[in-house]
């Protein structure tokens, strides 16, 4: 089950950073709905490129994190990083979820946006199963 739940976070870290290696590169498509906007339409955030590229190896190093973390990779890492690392990646991605109450989250005031709509679908829910298979993978660990 430990590398079950490993693989599945891997692969989600994987795909997260590889639409946003897509997007850094120049790729538009989804990028529309991924970034949060008022409700005039107007983004609250401009990325640039190597904001992309620092989410991707981000996203990227969560992945190699929670692999080492089940032991299917081996790599010696200080204890307080076992300890605290994936509890770490958990409250950021339930952080996430809950959001800022204005833009993002499960409970933003603003819902009629196309960031808000896929937000409330897909992107608030990624975050929760993230922050919930994160603390079981701890707890099992």
């Amino acid at each position: 089950m430990k590398t079950m739940i490993a693989a599945i976070l891997f692969l989600i870290f994987l795909s997260l950073a590889a639409t946003h290696i897509y997007w850094g590169l120049g790729g538009k498509s989804g990028k529309a709905a991924s970034i949060p906007t008022k409700a005039d339409g107007k983004p609250t955030i401009k990325p640039g490129k190597i904001d992309c590229f620092v989410v991707a190896a981000g996203l990227l190093l969560f992945g190699v994190f929670i692999l080492i973390r089940s032991g299917v990779v081996s790599v010696r890492l200080p204890g307080w990083l076992f300890n605290y690392g994936i509890w770490a990646i958990a409250a950021l991605f339930f952080l996430r979820a809950i959001g800022e109450f204005k833009y993002i989250g499960f409970f933003k005031k603003i819902k009629t946006t196309a960031f808000a709509k896929m937000d409330t679908m897909y992107y608030s829910p990624l975050c929760l199963l993230i922050a919930v298979l994160s603390v079981i993978l701890n707890i099992i660990n």
